[in-house]
C-alpha cells in the first residue's frame, strides 16, 4: 500500500523545527474522519479550502478598488494568493509547516464581506445588538457552518490548527480556547507567519494598484521613508531601468525588505527563546514572527500615508461609499423580506435566527452579486 501520508509525516519530523506544527501531532477535527492514505491532514485541509465555494467567490470581492474597475487590480483572491506565496517562503526559511501556513492564508479572508473593509464596517454597524460582525470570525463561521458540502458533518471539518489560526484577535484574550485547547496568548508560528504575510502584501500590492490607478504618484511616495529605502536599493542594483521597470522592481524590493527583516527578527527571537514545542511558541513572552522595531516604525508611517492618499482618497472612497450604501439597503431588504434570499440561507433561519442568517448571506455575496441583487429588487429609490 502507498504510504505517502506516513512518509510525509516522517519527513516533517526529520526536517521541520521542534517548534513547528507537525501534521502527525494535530489536535484533530471536530468530527472524526479516517486519515487520508496519501495526504497529510493539512494538505487535505488545503484542498478542501481550494474546492470550496466561499474560496472561489474571493475572485469577485473588492481588495481596494471595487471589482470590475480594471483587469489588473487585485481582488480578495489575488491578494490571498500573493499572501500565501509570501507565507510559504517565510515558513520554509523558518522550518515550520508550509502546508498549515498556506491553509491559514487561503482561508483568512473567505468570510470577508463584499466591498472591502468599508463593507465589513457597515455589516458590523448593522449587526450591533445582534452579535456584530468580524471577518476573521466570519471566516471560521464560513468553514464550520455555512460551507457544508459533505454528507456526514456540517462545515469543511478542518483541523484544529487551521481553525485556531483564523482567530488572531481572540488569541490575546486571557484563557481563550477552541474546543478545550488554548489558542494563545500568541498563536502557532504558522499562524503568526500568515498574519505578517497579510501585512506585507498589503504594503506592496496596494501601492502597485494605487500607482496604476493614478491615485498615488511617485513624488508622493518619495515622501515616505519605506518607499525611499526600497527605491534607493532598486536604483543601486539596476541603475538604468525604465519607469515601468523601476516601479515593478521597487515593489518587489518592498516585499524583499520586509521578508528579510521578519526572518532576521524571528531568528533572533528564536535563538533567545529556544522553544522546543508549538506550545512554547504560543506561551512565549513575545510574538516571534514580527517586524523589527525600526521596520515597524517605517511601516506604521507608510500605512498612515496609504490611508491618507489611497484608501481615503475620494476616487476610492466615493465609489466604495456608494457600494456599501447599496449593500446596506440590500441587507435591510432581506431583513424585511427573508423569503427573497437563496434556499440554503432560508433553511438556516430557524437555527441561526433572522439577523445572523441575513448577515451570513450578505457577507457571502460577491461585489457583482450584491449589485445584481440590489438592481433585481429595485432598491435604488428607497
Amino acid at each position: 500500500m502507498n504510504q505517502a501520508r506516513k512518509d510525509w509525516e516522517m519527513a516533517e519530523d526529520n526536517h521541520l523545527a521542534s517548534y513547528a506544527s507537525k501534521s502527525a501531532e494535530s489536535l484533530g477535527r471536530k468530527h472524526n474522519e479516517r486519515p487520508h492514505p496519501l495526504r497529510s491532514c493539512f494538505a487535505r485541509d488545503r484542498d478542501r479550502i481550494f474546492h470550496s465555494r466561499c474560496f472561489r467567490r474571493l475572485e469577485y470581492k473588492t481588495q481596494v478598488f471595487v471589482n470590475g474597475t480594471a483587469d489588473h487590480f487585485r481582488t480578495r483572491l489575488t491578494h490571498t494568493m500573493e499572501m500565501s506565496a509570501v507565507g510559504r517562503t517565510l515558513s520554509r526559511i523558518l522550518k515550520i509547516n508550509e502546508d498549515l501556513t498556506e491553509c491559514i492564508c487561503l482561508a483568512h479572508d473567505i468570510g470577508h464581506s463584499p466591498f472591502g473593509h468599508a463593507g465589513e464596517h457597515v455589516l458590523d454597524d448593522l449587526m450591533k445588538g445582534h452579535g456584530g460582525f468580524d471577518h476573521n470570525l466570519q471566516s471560521l463561521r464560513s468553514i464550520e457552518v455555512i460551507e457544508s458540502p459533505y454528507p456526514n458533518f456540517k462545515g469543511l471539518n478542518l483541523t484544529w490548527e487551521v481553525r485556531a489560526g483564523l482567530l488572531k484577535h481572540e488569541a490575546h484574550v486571557d484563557g481563550a480556547m477552541l474546543d478545550g485547547s488554548p489558542i494563545g496568548p500568541y498563536q502557532s508560528l504558522e499562524a503568526q507567519v500568515a498574519d505578517i504575510a497579510d501585512d506585507m502584501t498589503y504594503h506592496a500590492h496596494d501601492v502597485d494598484d494605487g500607482l496604476e490607478a493614478g491615485i498615488v504618484t511617485l513624488p508622493q511616495l518619495e515622501t515616505t521613508e519605506f518607499w525611499r529605502l526600497a527605491a534607493s536599493t532598486t536604483k543601486e542594483r539596476y541603475p538604468n531601468l525604465s519607469e515601468y521597470q523601476f516601479i515593478r522592481a521597487t515593489i518587489r524590493c518592498m516585499l524583499e525588505l520586509q521578508v528579510v527583516d521578519v526572518v532576521d527578527h524571528a531568528n533572533e527571537i528564536l535563538t533567545n527563546l529556544n522553544p522546543a514545542s508549538v506550545g512554547q511558541v504560543m506561551s512565549a513572552p513575545c510574538r516571534v514572527a514580527d517586524f523589527s522595531p525600526a521596520m515597524r516604525d517605517m511601516l506604521d508611517d507608510f500605512s498612515a500615508f496609504m490611508f491618507k492618499n489611497l484608501y481615503f482618497h475620494h476616487g476610492v472612497a466615493d465609489t466604495t461609499q456608494d457600494s456599501v450604501e447599496m449593500m446596506r439597503r440590500l441587507f435591510l431588504h432581506y431583513i424585511k423580506h427573508p423569503e427573497t434570499m437563496g434556499n440554503k440561507a432560508r433553511e438556516r433561519l430557524t437555527e441561526e435566527g433572522l439577523w445572523r442568517t441575513v448577515c451570513d448571506y450578505v457577507a457571502g455575496c460577491t461585489d457583482r452579486y450584491a449589485i445584481e441583487e440590489f438592481n433585481r429588487h429595485d432598491l435604488g429609490d428607497e
